[in-house]
C-alpha cells in the first residue's frame, strides 16, 4: 500500500495516475474534504472560493487531467480594466491576440507608451509555446527583465506590477522571469477561467476517479519514521512507499527540517451587491498598491452561480501583510469602493474575509533551495513548493511522483 499525505491538487493528482496504472493507494487528509489550498466556501448562496484563484486551460497538466466540459469553464475576457485614481475612471487594455478589433485602441490607450504597447506585442510572441524549463537558465527577476525588455517605468508601474503581482502575489516583481515569461505565455495563448460551480471542482473532479475508501479525513499525520506514518489518534498505519503531499511547511516540519519556505501572502474580502458595477468580465487593476484594493472581479459575472438570483458577488484582492482588523479593512475598503463606483458601493454586504498567509510559495529562484521528489527509498514529495507556485506544477509533480512510483 502506497500512503499518500494530503488531499490537495498534488497527492490527488498523484493517487488518480497510480490507480490508472492499478496500484492501491491511501490518502490520509487532516481536513474535513479535498483541495488543500483550492476550496470553495457555500454561505447565503453565494460560492466563496479562498482567496482569488483561475485555472489558465493552457496548462499542460491541466490538460492531461481535467475533463474541462464536465468543469463548465467560465472564462474572463482576455485583459483588464486599469484604474486611473486621479481621474475616477477605468482605461480598458484588452489582449490583441484574441480581440483583434481591440488591437487600435489598446495601441492607443493611455496605459505605458505607444512603444510599450509594440513591446507587449513582441513579448506575446516571444513566450508563446513555452515549456517549462523555467529553472535552468540564471536568476533574474521579472522587474529586471521588464526593464531590460524595454518597457517604460509607466507601463510597469499601470500594468505589469498591478496584473502580474497579483498572479505572484508580491508588488516588486522579485519573481522569476522565467517563470513570468512561462505564465504571461498561457495567458495569451488560451483563457482564464473559473469552474461554473468553484474551483474546488478541479479536486473534487480529481478525487471522482479514485474509490470511495481511498481517502481518510480529519486524519492528521503527526510523524513519520521509515515506512511508519503516526496519526494524531495515536494510530500508526505502514506503507511500502510515503509520498508528502502536504503544504511546503507542513512537509518540512514532518522531515524534521528548519523552516526555509518563504511565502507571498494575500487577503480576499467578499461583498454582496444587487448588480455588477461592471459591464464586462474582466479583472480590475489599481496601480495604487497603497491603497487597500489591490484587484478587484465579480466572479458572479463569469459564472453566474457564484452568486444567488438578483445578487452580484464582489472580490477584492489585498496583497501583502494585512494588519488591521477586519472590520478596519472592510470600512476601508468600502470608501474606496464608493471613490470607484459611487454611492452605490456603500449599500454593499460584507460577506466573509480571508486571511490566506501561505497563499503561494515565493519564487525567486535565486539561492532557491531544491526539493528533490524522491527523498529516500521509500519516501517521495509533492507539491508547487518542489516546483513553482501554480495549479500546473501540483499536477505535475504529483503525476512525476506517480511514475516513479
Amino acid at each position: 500500500m502506497i500512503i499518500i499525505i494530503g488531499a490537495g491538487i498534488a497527492g490527488l493528482t498523484c493517487a488518480k495516475y497510480l490507480k490508472d496504472r492499478g496500484i492501491d493507494s491511501l490518502i490520509l487528509e487532516a481536513s474535513d474534504t479535498v483541495g488543500g489550498r483550492v476550496k470553495t466556501d457555500k454561505q447565503d448562496g453565494f460560492l466563496l472560493d479562498r482567496g482569488f484563484q483561475i485555472l489558465l486551460t493552457v496548462y499542460p497538466e491541466a490538460q492531461k487531467l481535467l475533463n474541462y466540459e464536465k468543469l463548465n469553464l467560465q472564462p474572463f475576457t482576455s485583459g483588464a480594466l486599469i484604474c486611473d485614481n486621479e481621474q475616477h475612471k477605468f482605461t480598458k487594455m484588452l489582449n490583441p491576440i484574441q480581440e483583434p478589433s481591440a488591437l487600435f485602441a489598446a495601441l492607443f490607450s493611455n496605459v505605458g507608451t505607444f512603444a510599450d504597447k509594440l513591446r507587449i506585442l513582441r513579448l506575446i510572441i516571444e513566450t508563446q509555446n513555452m515549456q517549462e524549463d523555467i529553472f535552468e537558465n540564471k536568476y533574474q527577476s521579472t522587474l529586471q527583465y521588464l526593464q531590460n525588455f524595454g518597457f517604460s517605468d509607466k507601463m510597469i508601474l499601470q500594468f505589469f506590477k498591478p496584473f502580474f503581482g497579483g498572479i505572484f502575489l508580491e508588488d516588486e516583481l522579485n519573481t522569476s522571469a522565467n517563470f513570468f515569461k512561462f505564465i504571461f505565455g498561457k495567458f495569451y495563448e488560451g483563457d482564464a477561467v473559473i469552474p461554473a460551480n468553484g474551483m474546488q471542482e478541479i479536486p473534487l473532479q480529481i478525487a471522482n476517479h479514485l474509490p470511495k475508501n481511498a481517502i481518510l479525513f480529519n486524519t492528521k499525520v503527526v510523524k513519520i519514521e521509515e515506512n511508519r506514518v503516526y496519526l494524531e489518534n495515536g494510530e500508526k498505519l505502514y506503507g511500502e512507499k510515503i509520498v508528502l503531499a502536504t503544504d511546503g511547511l507542513t512537509a518540512e516540519k514532518l522531515l524534521g527540517k528548519t523552516q526555509s519556505l518563504t511565502f507571498n501572502k494575500t487577503t480576499c474580502t467578499y461583498f454582496s451587491a444587487n448588480k455588477s458595477p461592471l459591464t464586462e468580465k474582466l479583472l480590475v487593476l489599481n496601480p495604487d498598491r497603497k491603497a487597500k484594493i489591490h484587484n478587484l472581479c465579480v466572479p458572479s459575472d463569469i459564472a453566474p452561480n457564484y452568486a444567488p438570483a438578483g445578487k452580484s458577488l464582489i472580490a477584492v484582492s489585498t496583497q501583502g501583510d494585512v494588519k488591521e482588523d477586519e472590520k478596519i479593512l472592510t470600512e476601508s475598503i468600502k470608501k474606496e469602493l464608493i471613490t470607484w463606483f459611487g454611492k452605490e458601493a456603500s449599500t454593499w454586504q460584507h460577506l466573509k474575509t480571508y486571511h490566506i498567509p501561505q497563499a503561494l510559495p515565493s519564487f525567486k529562484q535565486k539561492n532557491k533551495e531544491t526539493f528533490p521528489l524522491q527523498i529516500s527509498d521509500i519516501l517521495y514529495q509533492c507539491g508547487d513548493y518542489t516546483a513553482y507556485p501554480s495549479l500546473n506544477a501540483a499536477m505535475l509533480t504529483g503525476r512525476k511522483v506517480a511514475e516513479s512510483l
